[in-house]
């Protein structure tokens, strides 16, 4: 969701760098063969990862969410020469795929892929992180968090995305709705939690930039 209308949403997009030609392959792909296509970062969002990674030039980075593979190699143009990016996603289907345009990125040695959960998955990755990003199930967020915390260095950051879930979080709660409770609880948290300084951006779904004190 983007919470700008839509022309005005063409001209941010027209007037921020340009989409690299293989993501807009990547994209193309998505569209055609997978499901909930939406679900990539795309142009705009994809340029601020980039952008962002390039500012921190990580030599860890963390994703958590991988769907195809955009976000990845938005952010894998900010690894320093010998970076590593370690990218999670639970969906087995997706792997090949991710690895395609991976290794046509030539950022493909650098990424290390996972498949399974999260949860279990980031306890057993060795490794300090100068970036994370999180773009994964709602409900998970707040212990995401708390996974990564104490592996992120100082100074290092942790960008959320879907933050603002559809403007669901200024709603009245649905008991049900598990997704939005955790997210109302991950953005209380990231604003009073004293390891963190946070500011949350309007950037499409809502996009957090977390600094670690």
């Amino acid at each position: 969701m983007d919470f700008i209308p839509s022309k005005l949403q063409t001209y941010v997009e027209a007037n921020s760098e340009d989409e690299p030609e293989l993501l807009q392959q990547l994209t193309k792909e998505t569209w055609q063969k997978v499901l909930q296509p939406r679900m990539l970062s795309g142009h705009y969002q994809g340029r601020l990862l980039s952008l962002i990674s390039k500012l921190v030039h990580p030599t860890s980075v963390l994703e958590i969410g991988t769907y195809t593979g955009y976000s990845a190699l938005s952010l894998a143009e900010g690894l320093s020469e010998k970076g590593k990016l370690h990218t999670i996603d639970r969906n087995e289907e997706l792997y090949d795929l991710q690895r395609k345009y991976f290794d046509l990125s030539g950022y493909g040695e650098q990424i290390i892929q996972y498949t399974g959960d999260a949860r279990q998955i980031i306890p057993e990755i060795d490794a300090e992180f100068d970036l994370v990003f999180i773009d994964a199930d709602k409900s998970s967020y707040p212990l995401y968090f708390e996974l990564i915390i104490d592996k992120l260095k100082p100074g290092g950051l942790i960008l959320s995305d879907n933050v603002l879930w559809s403007g669901k979080v200024i709603e009245k709660l649905d008991p049900k709705d598990k997704d939005t409770k955790a997210l109302l609880n991950y953005n209380l948290k990231l604003k009073e939690d004293h390891r963190v300084e946070t500011v949350l951006l309007p950037v499409r779904d809502g996009f957090t930039i977390s600094r670690k004190r």
